[in-house]
């Protein structure tokens, strides 16, 4: 089963509607993510719906993205941990992200300290519930060393697009954290970096992720169900393994980060 370890139904809806079909059609589970109430209830609906007709699942997520203090007008980060604690109390969250911290450029920076607040909010979340983390990051990998004490107490870390090196994945490893480290677009646009860390690093952390509709592997257009694939493809070449074998190994991977099944 082809396996999709992050992406936000909601906003790929209003770019490809028949979004949902599609991944239908080829056999893939999903972990999704939203940032709002209104985008959670989305992807809730269509998990709720793919269970009761017998699709492949859905498992919905929620977090303040760390870009929402700055792009996001009027953002009240106080509400948006209310909700998150709201749906955990519920028992309707399947994970918690993506969370974490862009410190991409100048003004991203200055939202660093809301960054820090909603990041430890959300930990603290994963850490009470038992739920997988979710991670985005973008120039910040030193804000996830300094959190690798708490983060080696959750069930899962999951790092979506990983941007670090080899070197530091190895590391968070090696500090005893239970992480993932997931591949999309980087990888088939051959990505140095990517392509070093997601060749070498322990094959049992491995996932595939299109971050729909973010991130695209083809210029001008936006990342969709059917670029899994191309990933899984690409992944293979570069462990040198075959796709079917890969495929099998990459679900068993996802349903150890994020239902804790046995890999």
């Amino acid at each position: 089963m082809l396996t999709d370890a992050h992406c936000h139904p909601a906003d790929l809806a209003g770019l490809f509607p028949g979004a949902e079909h599609e991944r239908r059609l080829l056999g893939a589970i999903c972990a999704a993510s939203a940032t709002s109430l209104e985008e959670f209830a989305f992807c809730e609906s269509l998990a709720l719906r793919a269970k009761a007709e017998g699709a492949p699942p859905i498992l919905p997520g929620f977090a303040a993205h760390p870009q929402m203090p700055l792009r996001r007008p009027g953002f009240n980060a106080a509400r948006s941990v209310e909700t998150l604690e709201e749906l955990a109390g519920s028992g309707r969250l399947a994970l918690i992200g993506e969370t974490g911290f862009d410190l991409y450029d100048t003004a991203f920076r200055e939202t660093e300290a809301a960054q820090d607040a909603l990041f430890r909010a959300h930990l603290d979340a994963a850490l009470a519930l038992g739920l997988p983390l979710v991670i985005h990051l973008r120039r910040a990998m030193h804000k996830i060393f300094a959190h690798t004490k708490a983060l080696s107490k959750c069930r899962a870390v999951i790092f979506h697009a990983w941007p670090g090196t080899l070197g530091e994945g190895q590391a968070l490893l090696r500090r005893g954290i239970n992480a993932y480290f997931s591949f999309g677009a980087s990888v088939v646009l051959g990505r140095k970096e990517s392509a070093r860390s997601c060749a070498l690093l322990p094959a049992e952390r491995i996932l595939s992720e299109t971050d729909a509709p973010f991130i695209p592997p083809r210029k001008g257009e936006f990342s969709r169900p059917a670029d899994l694939p191309a990933t899984l493809k690409a992944i293979a070449a570069l462990r040198a393994v075959s796709e079917k074998g890969l495929e099998s190994l990459i679900e068993s991977n996802f349903r150890a980060a994020f239902l804790g099944e046995p890999s």
